[in-house]
């Protein structure tokens, strides 16, 4: 995907603003162009990105990334395999506990061993996940279905008992 046409079009009418405002405007407009190009470039990119992430959740087990070859974003597209045997899991709920906040996200530093990496990277390829990505599914999965047997639980401290006595 060519960006050059959108940030030219901008370029344009950022001089043609300025041109409207008076010939310093124009002189100092044109000095800031060359900054504004990699801003609007920095921009696009953002929201193409974030176009992508959204995309890919819900595409998954497909995903969709965004790769720069030079300055030009393409898109990259992977599709589940029909023979993988993909079928939807019961998640508990976990698409109910990722939607809850407000859409922004925040960062853990999270340090496996080795081999857990190793498990957690294959399982995520299978399902045609980012790491991320599945990490954050199975997670959300995890709450869910702790949270249905928290439910389940008697209160602590009562007992309880059923069956026969002779």
């Amino acid at each position: 995907m060519n960006l050059t046409p959108y940030v030219d079009s901008l370029r344009q009418e950022f001089l043609a603003a300025a041109e409207a405002a008076g010939e310093e405007t124009l002189q100092i407009a044109e000095r800031l162009v060359p900054a504004l190009d990699s801003a609007v470039r920095l921009t696009l990119l953002h929201a193409l990105s974030t176009a992508a992430d959204e995309i890919s959740r819900e595409l998954a087990p497909g995903s969709v990334e965004v790769r720069l070859r030079g300055l030009d974003p393409g898109f990259a597209v992977t599709r589940p395999s029909p023979d993988a045997g993909y079928a939807p899991v019961d998640d508990g709920g976990a698409e109910q506990l990722i939607g809850d906040g407000d859409g922004t996200t925040a960062r853990i530093n999270f340090r496996p061993p080795e081999h857990l990496k190793e498990r957690i990277e294959e399982a995520a390829g299978r399902e045609g996940l980012s790491v991320n990505a599945w990490l954050v599914r199975a997670v959300a999965a995890t709450l869910s279905s702790g949270a249905k047997r928290d439910e389940r639980k008697a209160p602590s401290g009562t007992r309880q008992w059923n069956g026969w006595v002779r």
